[in-house]
């Protein structure tokens, strides 16, 4: 797969998406940016820069979440005048991937709306790679249909059905213990 000017696969060379999870400021993204390729330059490693307008899925009400799509997708686009790297984003709503396709190179989408058909597909056909983050609910195997959604949707449109990636977020299974549910067994016997 083509992703941001080079490829990208299991037999490819190691890549990396790297950044503050929310746009903070434009000085501390073009800084960090700038540092980041730096470093990724000295060791041969194409470099993406991810950060993200908004951060939906805090868990907490009060977190800060970013400074919203126009001006997140503003900065972005600064850090890739300014810096030369391309950029990825999160989105959340199917109303944020026009926008933020018009300025960056790649989109990416929250673990916890991986099965989300609608979002999926509206992803798909905006014309840039998607990162899919599998979410940890999921075991591996099942992303097999969010890629195959993503991909029916890309063909549909008449786009490549190559340019999806499914990042590997673990899984949160929990394993049974059998000393501890003998243990309960006991106490309510």
């Amino acid at each position: 797969m083509k992703l941001a000017g080079f490829d990208v696969g299991l037999e490819r060379p190691f890549f990396l998406i790297a950044g503050p999870c929310v746009i903070e400021s434009e000085a501390l993204a073009i800084d960090v940016a700038g540092r980041l390729k730096e470093i990724t330059g000295a060791l041969g490693i194409p470099f993406i820069y991810k950060s993200s307008f908004d951060k939906a899925n805090r868990s907490s009400g009060k977190s800060f979440r970013g400074l919203g799509l126009a001006e997140g997708l503003r900065i972005l686009s600064e850090v890739k005048r300014q810096v030369g790297v391309p950029v990825l984003t999160d989105v959340h709503e199917v109303d944020e991937i026009k926008p933020a396709a018009a300025v960056v190179d790649v989109l990416q989408t929250p673990a916890f709306l991986c099965r989300q058909t609608d979002f999926i597909r509206a992803c798909a056909v905006s014309g840039r790679p998607v990162n899919i983050k599998k979410g940890q609910f999921l075991a591996p195997g099942d992303m097999k249909n969010v890629i195959d959604k993503a991909r029916e949707a890309a063909r549909e449109a008449g786009l490549p059905e190559d340019s999806f990636m499914a990042c590997e977020r673990g899984v949160s299974f929990r394993l049974q213990q059998p000393r501890l549910r003998h243990a309960v067994t006991r106490d309510h016997a």
